[in-house]
């Protein structure tokens, strides 16, 4: 496709597809996004078309599907306009004491204990993410929990 053909097309049908998406999507940099997609599977495409409203046509049903799919996307489903986060409060500042302590641990237990206790991952799902057994992870967990009891109870003393 030459460069004569490519404009052709971004001017006649470059509005059309930023007016449909930003109906669906209601955000300006989403259109444009859809609208870069539309163009690129035209031109990767190996499409031939009748008349100029068959190519329009054909615009027109691939820009709508690319917003279906858009608006399908774990990507939007998961996230949030920053005006409703605002509205979120802050998760609550976690025991620095005790994050500091776990700090201090070999890496295979300040892990696992931190997925386990901040995260909520299970043992399974450590060990899937740690590239260990389910075995491993609860042995990481249990040894963790009494180097971490251990370093907190000695700097206790310390302190008294």
């Amino acid at each position: 496709m030459d460069e004569f053909h490519a404009r052709r097309l971004v001017d006649l049908y470059a509005d059309t597809i930023l007016r449909i998406s930003y109906s669906y999507l209601k955000q300006t940099c989403d259109a444009e996004d859809i609208c870069q997609t539309v163009f690129l599977k035209y031109l990767t495409s190996n499409c031939t078309f009748d008349s100029i409203e068959h190519e329009k046509a054909w615009i027109i049903r691939t820009t709508i599907n690319a917003c279906k799919d858009h608006l399908k996307s774990a990507f939007v489903r998961r996230t949030v306009a920053l005006d409703e986060a605002e509205a979120v409060a802050a998760p609550p500042v976690p025991d620095t004491e005790v994050l500091d302590a776990l700090k201090k641990l070999p890496e295979q237990y300040r892990i696992s204990l931190y997925l386990f206790y901040y995260e909520d991952y299970s043992a399974k799902e450590i060990g899937d993410v740690m590239g260990k057994t389910e075995a491993n992870v609860t042995q990481y967990l249990s040894r963790g929990r009494r180097k971490l009891r251990e370093l907190l109870e000695a700097e206790r003393r310390q302190v008294v």
